[in-house]
């Protein structure tokens, strides 16, 4: 046994495969890069359910049906009162999709991978004074994600960089949130509760909580010739570089060059700061150099949380926004993960060791 089950094989799963030491992913056979350059957040959606819900349908009808459920779970964006909108913007979602009927149905698959679209950018319209802005059924997902955030209409650099966004992080193997959303599965709750486990899992700072930290870092370096310093004296404080390293991956994460590469065209069309993506590549490149110096025999390289703060921000979400928006992309590996669990039918039940005191001797 290992602390934390590291290594521990605790499932069997056709929905994607994380190779630490070759720095790939794969969801349904089919390679992160072909995916971010090939398909949509809703082909990779309709491939990651595919054969796990009751019905069959391809991208285009995923779309349609997908712009239908955001219009079905919209009048819940009302229920976020004055109390519940001084929470974090995730916890407002939680209580949100906790008001969503809790069956195993596809019709239910559909409004929890809708619901966290249309309650993120509710809720910070609304944290903002300003009203909500209803879904546009004839948008894809990323684009009404964006159009309901601003008001404004998304360019179309923006919307591919959205999409490739939730492509990039709409499945990656057994990590907490989605171990949680299969236990919940293996008791044969409902979809709503697998999603709501999950949801509290990404909470927590050891799993969804580094993009935002990423950007305080850059702020504190502040520009392209400070990073060198900046980095010596941080490493030799003994502080954590955000966005550095992974738990499983050996080399560089595959998703943060994907990420990157979305970022790159809104620099080009002078949608984002230049100054901003010199500064990041300022960065990474005297981190990698500082912990390869280090840490030779550990090695470090960016991690999809660096790239993600970046994009986000560019995309205009506030930093408090940033794990919400993670919601988005992840709900689907969250409801194929449960559907599969619960096709498999049997209760998720390990043992623990016992390491207490046993009983005195009468």
């Amino acid at each position: 046994m290992k602390n934390g089950l590291e290594d521990v094989i605790a499932a069997e799963t056709q929905l994607s495969d994380v190779d630490g030491e070759a720095g790939r992913l794969i969801i349904r056979g089919v390679s992160l890069d072909h995916l971010v350059r090939d398909s949509s957040y809703e082909a990779v959606a309709a491939l990651l359910l595919d054969g796990l819900v009751e019905r069959s349908f391809d991208e285009a009808l995923l779309r349609e049906w997908l712009a239908s459920a955001r219009i079905r779970v919209f009048n819940h964006a009302a229920a976020a009162d004055a109390a519940l909108l001084a929470l974090p913007p995730v916890d407002v979602m939680r209580a949100l999709i906790a008001r969503l009927p809790d069956g195993d149905d596809f019709d239910t698959a559909l409004s929890l991978l809708a619901a966290p679209a249309v309650f993120l950018p509710a809720v910070l319209r609304l944290r903002r004074g300003e009203d909500p802005i209803a879904p546009d059924p004839s948008l894809s997902h990323a684009a009404d994600i964006l159009r309901m955030l601003t008001g404004e209409k998304p360019t179309l650099e923006q919307v591919a960089a959205l999409d490739t966004y939730l492509v990039t992080i709409s499945d990656h193997g057994l990590n907490a949130s989605t171990f949680a959303s299969r236990v919940i599965a293996s008791t044969k709750a409902g979809l709503t509760s697998s999603v709501l486990a999950a949801l509290s899992a990404l909470k927590g700072p050891l799993h969804g909580g580094a993009p935002g930290p990423v950007l305080d870092m850059l702020d504190a370096v502040g520009t392209p010739e400070n990073a060198d310093g900046w980095i010596r004296d941080a490493l030799d404080r003994g502080e954590r570089l955000m966005g550095f390293g992974h738990r499983i991956y050996r080399v560089r994460d595959p998703r943060a060059d994907a990420l990157k590469g979305a970022l790159a065209p809104l620099i080009a069309s002078g949608q984002v700061n230049g100054a901003r993506g010199a500064l990041a590549e300022a960065v990474e490149t005297a981190a990698l150099a500082a912990l390869t110096t280090r840490k030779p025999d550990r090695p470090l390289d960016v991690n999809v949380e660096f790239y993600t703060a970046l994009l986000l921000e560019a995309l205009g979400f506030p930093r408090e926004a940033f794990t919400g928006v993670f919601a988005i992309g992840r709900t689907v590996g969250w409801l194929a993960h449960a559907r599969e669990q619960a096709l498999e039918g049997r209760l998720i039940r390990p043992r623990s060791v016992y390491i207490g005191p046993l009983p005195t001797a009468a």
